[in-house]
């Protein structure tokens, strides 16, 4: 599924898991609030509050009632899994299919032309 085919609130989630990836959301800390996020990014709250809801039902986060969400201990490492195994499975083959027609070599990724 490419980028742009793509719903907005999975669009939102990768961002978001890329955060907790780059440590910019680390665990134990809380998460923005729906409406803070979605003033952020131009988002309707109530696709933030889909994409938090697909973190919360995987685990990675918890909701502590009137307070927020936080990363639960553990996400990083655990996105970070699942990241890697949807990017080998799925864009990798892709993205390998494409260099062959275009003749691009691993040596063309690696030079600075």
């Amino acid at each position: 599924m490419s980028s742009q085919s793509k719903p907005v609130y999975l669009k939102l989630r990768d961002m978001i898991a890329a955060a907790i990836i780059d440590g910019r959301y680390p665990e134990g800390e809380m998460l923005p609030s729906v409406r803070a996020l979605a003033a952020e990014q131009g988002a309707n709250p109530l696709t933030v509050a889909k994409a938090y809801q697909q973190f919360q039902n995987d685990g990675l986060v918890e909701v502590q009632r009137g307070v927020g969400m936080y990363v639960v201990s553990g996400a990083a490492d655990r996105l970070l899994s699942s990241e890697r195994r949807e990017f080998l499975s799925r864009e990798w083959p892709e993205i390998r299919a494409r260099m062959e027609r275009l003749g691009v070599s691993v040596a063309d990724l690696l030079s600075d032309a």
